[in-house]
């Protein structure tokens, strides 16, 4: 995974969808926020936000890639694809064709967590679009012909996202390594065997299996009254039957006894390096501060020009030419990575920047970050978290996703005032706890010759 994604998983609350900008605001973003349960036991979460006439509707559903098993890696987002071939009522292409003929936009993401759907319109189309979703929740088509299609859509999303591109090969590999029996060392994609050998009858099985109003949540957000969104709640999702939906059995890492390495030979430009430590997230931590002084850590590490990597391996010693670190997934349901990143400057080797990275590894354990260091980052998170308070999109997400692994919408309220409360100390404390060698897998991309009729890719992108 390249540098960027590393950056990006400096925020707790990551989005996999374009921030949707609410601008002209003369009004208070933070509205009240209502929760509703259905009869048939699905929670309905409404947060009002009327600077503006739009509504976000989402649905999420506690079912994504960790909780696939060995033959069917990809299921999840194959189906993903195949919920947008529509229903007897509403036929393939319906739905997006009723969405875009009133103005509005939908799409969905699929993660190792959760599979989500949404859709962005006036305020009073909601109820449209709830129509339309509550239809598909148990009325999907699933028929082989759209099903051979949309596998090999996935498949060649594959080629171009991870197989083409190095640096998210790298990645991937250096993420099986990591993980020896947790789901998360299965690529959220599929592995491109167990991709060949998915059948309609898996999809069915898995739709059948986690796609209930009793394991979803429905969010929204925007211009509504409360009382009517639960009124259409009522209405469109009240009536679909719950049904017994099993948990996933526990899959929780073995304790690892030692470091790992990998290299990577693929056709590529640079050398790149990373390196990855087992850290707990929010659901899996011991104590409940650990998650945000680790988040803090990494925006020492790497939290814009003044940070370490970018101040003293970028441009002072000038090793890199690129480096990063990330919190990888803070509030992933099962335990996490803490990781670093880079390519070498010109004249550098890979084993020079491994080595410079666990230098900064060993500055953190042995010394506390300095006051100004942490009051930097503490500023940018709260700059970062009321900027993304403008996006409906973003309010929604940040629902839907702690919902989705066990926690409580309440959590996002607090957010900034434990970061806030995070101390040097504590930062250093889960440094000297989390950041050992014996936790560590480190990856190497060993480049290898470049076929000028097929160069390789950069960059990637979540999963849609």
């Amino acid at each position: 995974m390249p540098t960027k994604a590393l950056r990006r998983a400096l925020l707790l609350f990551c989005l996999l969808v374009p921030l949707l900008a609410v601008a002209g605001a003369d009004r208070p973003a933070g509205g009240e926020t209502h929760e509703f349960m259905l009869k048939n036991g699905m929670k309905v979460v409404v947060k009002e936000d009327h600077r503006a006439p739009v509504v976000v509707q989402q649905v999420w559903y506690k079912v994504g890639s960790s909780y696939e098993y060995g033959g069917i890696t990809g299921v999840s987002h194959v189906l993903e694809h195949m919920m947008f071939k529509g229903t007897s009522r509403y036929p393939n292409g319906t739905f997006s064709e009723v969405i875009a003929e009133l103005g509005g936009r939908e799409n969905a993401f699929t993660s190792r967590d959760y599979t989500a759907y949404y859709q962005v319109l006036a305020a009073d189309r909601l109820e449209t679009a709830m129509r339309l979703e509550a239809d598909r929740m148990r009325n999907l088509l699933l028929q082989e012909d759209d099903f051979q299609r949309e596998r090999a859509v996935v498949q060649e999303e594959r080629r171009l996202r991870t197989e083409d591109n190095p640096s998210a090969l790298t990645y991937e590999q250096f993420l099986a390594t990591a993980w020896l029996n947790s789901p998360y060392g299965n690529p959220v994609i599929g592995w491109m065997q167990d991709l060949e050998s998915l059948t309609l009858d898996d999809l069915e099985h898995w739709y059948d299996r986690w796609y209930a109003p009793n394991n979803a949540t429905l969010v929204v957000v925007g211009d509504v009254d409360p009382d009517e969104v639960h009124r259409l709640a009522r209405r469109y999702y009240g009536g679909i039957r719950s049904r017994d939906v099993a948990p996933p059995k526990p899959r929780h890492e073995v304790a690892q006894i030692g470091e790992r390495r990998i290299t990577v030979k693929a056709p590529a430009e640079l050398p790149y390096v990373i390196l990855g430590y087992k850290v707990p997230t929010v659901p899996t931590a011991e104590s409940d501060w650990e998650p945000y002084a680790l988040e803090v850590l990494a925006g020492i590490l790497d939290g814009g020009a003044s940070a370490r990597l970018s101040r003293e391996l970028v441009r002072g010693r000038e090793i890199a030419a690129s480096a990063g670190a990330g919190y990888n997934g803070p509030t992933s349901r099962l335990d996490g990575l803490f990781l670093l990143d880079g390519t070498p400057a010109p004249g550098q080797t890979a084993a020079a920047i491994e080595a410079a990275l666990r230098e900064q590894v060993r500055a953190l354990r042995e010394a506390p970050v300095t006051a100004e260091e942490l009051e930097r980052v503490k500023a940018q998170v709260v700059a970062q978290e009321v900027y993304q308070r403008d996006s409906i999109q973003h309010q929604a997400m940040v629902i839907g996703t702690l919902e989705t692994v066990g926690l409580d919408w309440r959590m996002a309220e607090g957010y900034a005032e434990r970061i806030r409360a995070v101390t040097a100390e504590q930062v250093q404390a889960v440094a000297r706890k989390y950041l050992l060698d014996e936790c560590l897998t480190v990856a190497h991309l060993d480049p290898q010759p470049i076929d000028p009729a097929n160069p390789p890719r950069q960059g990637g992108g979540d999963l849609h």
